[in-house]
């Protein structure tokens, strides 16, 4: 009796299509937990788009909340040639008539000219001193905190070239540079900073023991209280000086950052008339702030409104369709727009609608930007419209104030959209696990129905060869009978 190597062999029956036809009926319901699984997934990912549409809403409501938001200040200069502003958070808008009499400068020193930039001076050493100098520079005054620099100059580092970078590397206050002309080159020393503490004054210990005689490294000396002058005062040391508003002002430096609260005045010119400076707000920044909120806003609402309808046409459902959480989180948001603010502080603004920013019947805001222009003529009230705050009743708090705490809560972490997204997480870990266990549950549906299948094709196999071996013997008696 022959041996039965492959199922079906023994009976005649298709067995792998009934065993793979019978596994796949028991694998429906991994199959439905599957797409019910995937749509929450879909679900999950469209309420991590929409926090993330809320967290931008908070975020533009959060700036229009804040006092910077309101303080901003737009300056402007009649001469941006001759005198530049720029404006603080906390600035007070205004005018200021400003003069300049006078710039800062850096003292400036040359030697004479030499044969080019490697003309080697000699060795020795120089030592550079801060201060500042009286009119006539016979008295020299060393500026508190600083103390004296000697630079060491040796054989073999003593070109002009050489000194310079020695010079620079010592950070004494002061930068060295050679200037090469038609004459010749020289070594050129200005103090690092403007101002008139910031002059400064060198002595030399000359290696050719005469340090006054303009030779040698002795052609750098400069401290005319000891009369040497070797090195020529191309520029002295000078305070910036200026009237600001008919009131005298002197500063070391070009850049004025404490004459006036808030602002940053740079001097660039010598002037022959007044300059106005003028601090305005910055309406132009509100409005743009205004703007961005409802874009922002109207970007939350549309995605609530598209993930939550039915598309009749195409007879498909939003992913939030039906969703409690987000449903409510639509009307929190219509009601909040819709709602006004009773502050005393803003009693001509009580509704989006009166600043141009009108509610449509599709819940988006539309601005109207001509009267939103109205509006910000009167920048106090939509300031308190927007960020004001009622200590005795938060409902009145301005709007923008209310849109970030509802911001706030929402995404908290333990918020409504915050919330629903772990139990969505949560379904799907447990369909997870549900699904291992259905597919161990099929594998071992799989093997019992293989083993009961290759048994019952073993048996017919048996069965079908005794009916042959039956017939077989049947003929061979009728035969002989004959």
């Amino acid at each position: 009796m022959a041996t039965i190597t492959s199922a079906g062999i023994g009976s005649g029956l298709d067995i792998e299509s009934l065993i793979t036809k019978l596994v796949a009926a028991e694998r429906t319901p991994i199959t439905q937990l599957q797409t019910r699984t995937d749509g929450l997934k879909t679900q999950l990912s469209v309420l991590g788009k929409l926090q993330s549409a809320v967290a931008t809403m908070r975020d533009s409501a959060s700036k229009l909340s804040q006092p910077a938001t309101w303080q901003a200040s737009l300056p402007s200069s009649s001469d941006s040639t001759a005198v530049t502003v720029s404006a603080g958070s906390a600035t007070t808008p205004g005018k200021i008539a400003v003069s300049v009499s006078q710039l800062a400068a850096s003292q400036t020193l040359s030697t004479k000219s030499f044969a080019n930039s490697t003309t080697a001076l000699g060795g020795g050493s120089i030592t550079i001193e801060l201060g500042s100098w009286n009119e006539d520079q016979t008295e020299f005054t060393t500026k508190t905190g600083t103390t004296a620099v000697t630079i060491d100059i040796a054989p073999g580092e003593d070109q002009l070239t050489q000194i310079r970078d020695k010079i620079n590397a010592a950070k004494a206050g002061v930068v060295a540079s050679v200037v090469t002309d038609a004459s010749g080159s020289r070594l050129v020393i200005r103090s690092s900073e403007t101002g008139l503490t910031n002059a400064f004054r060198i002595s030399v210990n000359d290696s050719d023991g005469s340090p006054g005689d303009d030779e040698g490294l002795s052609a750098l000396a400069y401290d005319p209280t000891v009369g040497v002058s070797s090195m020529a005062l191309n520029l002295a040391a000078a305070n910036a000086m200026a009237v600001l508003n008919g009131m005298p002002v002197e500063s070391e430096s070009n850049t004025m950052k404490d004459a006036i609260d808030g602002l940053n005045i740079s001097l660039l010119k010598k002037t022959t008339g007044d300059v106005t400076l003028s601090v305005d707000q910055d309406k132009e920044g509100i409005k743009k702030a205004i703007n961005e909120f409802v874009t922002n806003y109207n970007a939350v609402v549309t995605m609530i409104r598209d993930q939550t309808k039915y598309d009749q046409a195409n007879k498909t459902a939003g992913a939030l369709q039906g969703d409690s959480t987000v449903n409510g989180l639509q009307r929190q948001l219509r009601n909040l727009a819709g709602a006004g603010t009773t502050l005393s502080g803003s009693s001509s603004l009580t509704r989006l609608a009166d600043l141009g920013l009108d509610p449509g019947s599709d819940g988006l805001l539309k601005v109207n930007s001509s009267k939103l222009d109205k509006a910000l003529t009167n920048l106090d009230q939509v300031k308190s419209f927007f960020s004001g705050i009622d200590a005795s009743d938060a409902g009145n708090n301005g709007l923008a104030v209310q849109f970030r705490a509802l911001g706030d809560t929402i995404l908290s972490t333990d918020g409504s959209l915050t919330n629903r997204q772990a139990g969505i997480q949560s379904r799907i870990t447990a369909n997870g696990k549900r699904a291992d266990q259905l597919e161990d549950h099929v594998s071992l549906t799989e093997a019992r129905l293989r083993a009961r299948y290759t048994a019952l094709d073993t048996q017919m196999g048996k069965l079908n060869g005794l009916s042959t071996y039956v017939t077989q013997q049947m003929a061979l008696l009728t035969k002989s009978s004959s």
